[in-house]
C-alpha cells in the first residue's frame, strides 16, 4: 500500500468514504460473490464509540442476499499496542440485506473504543479474517464526540459539550442499562404450528442461547477459550387444543451448558466448528407422568456453500446418558445415542431442516423435518415471519410419549427457523 493510503484519517462528520480500505476475504461475511469494504468511520452518538460503515459490492449478474453477523471480531492498534475488540451490528442495520446485480448495499457496525483510549491519537482498525491491511484513523477528541452526539439527538449543532443536555432513552427501550444484551442470540427455531386430529394439535417452541463471557470479550480483554462457553434454554409446548378446556398435554424444558469452538474457514469456503455440552431434559411433572434425563453430547458441524446461493449444513451428534433414568429407564431403547442434523437452503429463500435420532440395537428412532419460506416474499411485504411446515415420524416427539410411535403434520409461522 502506498503512502497516500497510509495517511491517518481524522474524524470529520462529512469525511469522504475510505473506499480504498479493508477488502475482506471471499467468505468473511458468508457470501462468496460479495466484496466488502470499510467505506467510512464516523463519530458515534454513543460516547466512547465510533460507527464503521461497510459497503457491500455484488459483482455477479444476479441479485444476492447477505446475512450480516451480529458481531465482527476486530483488533484496534493504538500507539503500537494491540487490543481485542468487537464490531457490533447497529440496530438500524437489518440482519439480512439484498444486494442488486452489479450494485451495492450498505451496513453499519459500531466499535466501542477502549476506555483508556487517549484523544487525538493515531490508531488503526483491522477485522479478523479479512485479507486486507489495517485502516488508519485518529481517535476523536472528547469535544468532537460531544458535537456528534448533539447532532444525532437534535440539539443545536453549534452547542458545545457544556450545552448538551442528556437525552433519556425511550421508556420501552430495555437495551438501555443492559450491557450484556448483545450476548443473547437465537439457538433453536422459534415457532408456533398447528395440525388437527391429534392430542397434540399445536406445538410451540421458544429457544435462546447466552454467551456467558461475551461481555468480557467486548471489553477488549484478551481472547481466550472460555469465550466459547454458552448457556441455552429451549421449551417445547404440546397443546391439545381440541380437548375440553384445551390443556397442554406436555411441556418439555431443556436447559443446557455447552462450549462452541470458534469457526474455522477452509480454502474451499466451507466452515467447520464443534459443540460439546451437558443437557438436561424434563417435563416438570410428578408421579407416573414424570420424565427426566441428562445427556453429555458432542457434535462436530460443517457448513458448505453450494451453487445458487444455497448452503448445506451437517452436524452428526453422539450422546451418553448421565445420572438416574428412574423416571424412564428404557428411554435409551427409543432415543438411542446417535443423531444427525442436516439442513439445506438459502438465507432469503426456501430452507429444509431434518433431525434424526436412532438406536442401532433396537431399530427405533425418529425423523423430524421442518420446511420454511419468508412470508414477506409470498405477500410482497407483510409480517416478518416465516411460513413454517413441520413433520415428525417415530418415537418420542415429547418426553411424556417417549415410548409411543406417532406421526404428526403441522403448519404455522416461525420467528427463527
Amino acid at each position: 500500500m502506498n503512502d497516500r493510503h497510509k495517511r491517518h484519517m481524522p474524524f470529520r462528520p462529512r469525511t469522504a468514504a475510505i473506499l480504498l480500505s479493508a477488502l475482506c476475504s471471499s467468505a468473511a461475511l458468508g457470501t462468496p460473490t460479495v466484496e466488502t469494504f470499510i467505506s467510512a468511520i464516523r463519530p458515534s452518538a454513543d460516547v466512547g464509540a465510533v460507527d464503521v460503515d461497510l459497503r457491500l459490492l455484488n459483482g455477479e449478474p444476479a441479485a444476492t442476499a447477505m446475512t450480516l453477523p451480529p458481531r465482527l471480531e476486530a483488533e484496534v492498534t493504538i500507539d503500537g499496542q494491540v487490543v481485542h475488540a468487537w464490531l457490533e451490528r447497529s440496530s438500524g442495520s437489518p440482519a439480512t440485506v439484498r444486494i442488486p446485480a452489479g450494485g451495492f448495499s450498505r451496513a453499519q457496525y459500531r466499535l466501542r473504543l477502549p476506555a483508556s483510549s487517549p484523544s487525538q491519537k493515531h490508531a488503526s482498525l483491522s477485522i479478523m479474517g479479512w485479507a486486507a491491511p489495517p485502516v488508519a484513523f485518529d481517535i476523536p477528541s472528547a469535544p468532537r464526540i460531544a458535537q456528534a452526539y448533539a447532532c444525532s439527538t437534535g440539539l443545536a449543532s453549534d452547542a458545545g459539550p457544556a450545552d448538551a443536555k442528556a437525552v433519556a432513552p425511550a421508556p420501552s427501550d430495555r437495551s438501555a442499562g443492559n450491557a450484556f444484551l448483545a450476548n443473547l442470540s437465537a439457538y433453536e427455531p422459534i415457532y408456533a404450528v398447528y395440525g388437527p386430529g391429534t392430542n397434540t394439535e399445536a406445538r410451540i417452541q421458544l429457544s435462546f442461547k447466552y454467551q456467558l463471557l461475551g461481555y468480557r470479550a467486548q471489553q477488549d480483554k484478551a481472547r481466550s477459550l472460555p469465550n466459547g462457553l454458552y448457556f441455552a434454554y429451549t421449551q417445547r409446548m404440546f397443546w391439545d387444543v381440541g380437548a375440553k378446556s384445551s390443556p397442554f398435554r406436555n411441556v418439555d424444558y431443556q436447559p443446557e451448558l455447552f462450549y462452541l469452538s470458534p469457526p474455522l474457514t477452509l480454502s474451499s469456503g466451507a466452515t467447520v466448528s464443534a459443540q460439546a455440552g451437558l443437557r438436561h431434559e424434563s417435563n416438570g411433572r410428578d408421579g407416573t407422568a414424570s420424565r427426566s434425563l441428562n445427556t453429555v453430547y458432542v457434535a462436530p458441524m460443517a457448513a458448505i456453500p453450494l451453487s445458487g446461493g444455497y448452503r448445506l449444513t451437517l452436524a452428526p451428534r453422539l450422546w451418553l446418558y448421565a445420572g438416574d433414568l428412574g423416571d424412564n429407564p428404557d428411554i435409551r431403547r427409543y432415543r438411542g445415542n446417535t443423531g444427525l442434523f442436516a439442513e439445506i437452503g438459502k438465507d432469503d429463500g426456501l430452507r429444509l431442516s431434518t433431525s434424526t435420532r436412532f438406536n442401532f440395537g433396537s431399530g427405533k428412532g425418529s425423523v423430524a423435518a421442518d420446511i420454511s419460506y419468508p412470508l414477506s416474499r409470498v405477500l410482497g411485504g407483510g409480517p416478518d415471519f416465516y411460513l413454517f411446515g413441520q413433520s415428525f415420524v417415530g418415537y418420542g416427539e415429547n418426553l411424556l410419549d417417549y415410548h409411543r410411535r406417532t406421526t404428526r403434520l403441522r403448519i404455522g409461522v416461525a420467528l427463527v427457523r
